[in-house]
């Protein structure tokens, strides 16, 4: 299957973006946004997620290991860049975190999610300057993207329109977010979903050149389902830096079927 490298400009600009939790390799952008200050915490940016399985992580984390072998300042896949699809990112008023982590709760809840078969066909990078940001793309469902169509229903009338760097994880060092990454999150039910959701799993930075070499090798298409659900609060480059909260992904029928289908292991 075709590998591809694609424009920052197209990228951000012609709708075709993938919807990513590191969406901003926060090299030679725009100028950005004025850090609010610490204790402006009125409104949360996040993202609404899915965990892929084994399967997925297991290939995300070699790829990553991969390309850290010849980039040592691209990051790991840890706890605060946590492999996952973006299922809906948003701005919302942090005092109404419970009720997404409700709504959200109930669509997972019947959705069906963990039998879901999504494939794996290519790699993917969005170049800046030297240097691109990878991941592995995934074919869009019927079924994935009504997921994602109920759970943008469900959410959308608590989000607000926009946001400051406060809204996002920081640090020290980068406090401030860039504006191109609140404009996605701004228009991500709107430019994003539907015909132009593109799931994927980023998986690290890496020179271009590397990257066009590895996104020239045959890609062998792979099968995962996903294992669970979380809400994580945004941060910098739009990664998923910290978990909120799981969800629910079984209703109380759903789960007694679950665990009936158990089969114990023979000795």
């Amino acid at each position: 299957m075709k590998n591809t490298a694609i424009s920052i400009g197209q990228f951000w600009i012609n709708k075709l973006s993938l919807a990513c939790a590191c969406v901003v390799l926060g090299l030679g952008y725009a100028a950005a946004q004025p850090a609010a200050t610490a204790a402006d915490t009125s409104i949360t940016a996040i993202d609404i997620l899915l965990l892929p399985d084994a399967t997925m992580i297991q290939r995300a984390e070699a790829v990553n290991k991969r390309l850290r072998s010849v980039f040592p300042k691209g990051f790991s896949l840890d706890a605060s860049h946590h492999p996952h699809i973006s299922m809906f990112q948003c701005f919302v008023h942090t005092a109404d975190l419970a009720k997404v982590f409700a709504a959200a709760d109930k669509v997972f809840a019947s959705g069906n999610v963990t039998n879901l078969k999504l494939t794996a066909f290519k790699y993917y990078y969005i170049p800046d300057k030297d240097l691109g940001l990878s991941g592995i793309v995934i074919k869009p469902t019927a079924e994935l993207i009504k997921v994602q169509s109920d759970l943008i229903a469900a959410v959308a009338p608590l989000t607000v329109k926009t946001a400051t760097s406060a809204a996002f994880v920081t640090t020290p060092e980068n406090p401030d977010i860039s504006p191109l990454l609140i404009h996605y999150v701004e228009v991500f039910a709107t430019e994003h979903t539907g015909t132009h959701f593109e799931p994927h799993v980023t998986t690290g930075i890496a020179p271009r050149d590397y990257l066009d070499k590895m996104l020239a090798e045959p890609f062998a298409d792979f099968t995962f389902s996903p294992a669970g659900a979380a809400v994580y609060h945004l941060g910098e480059y739009g990664t998923a830096a910290k978990k909120l909260t799981d969800l629910n992904l079984y209703t109380p029928q759903r789960k007694l079927d679950h665990y009936l289908s158990w089969t114990p292991i023979e000795e």
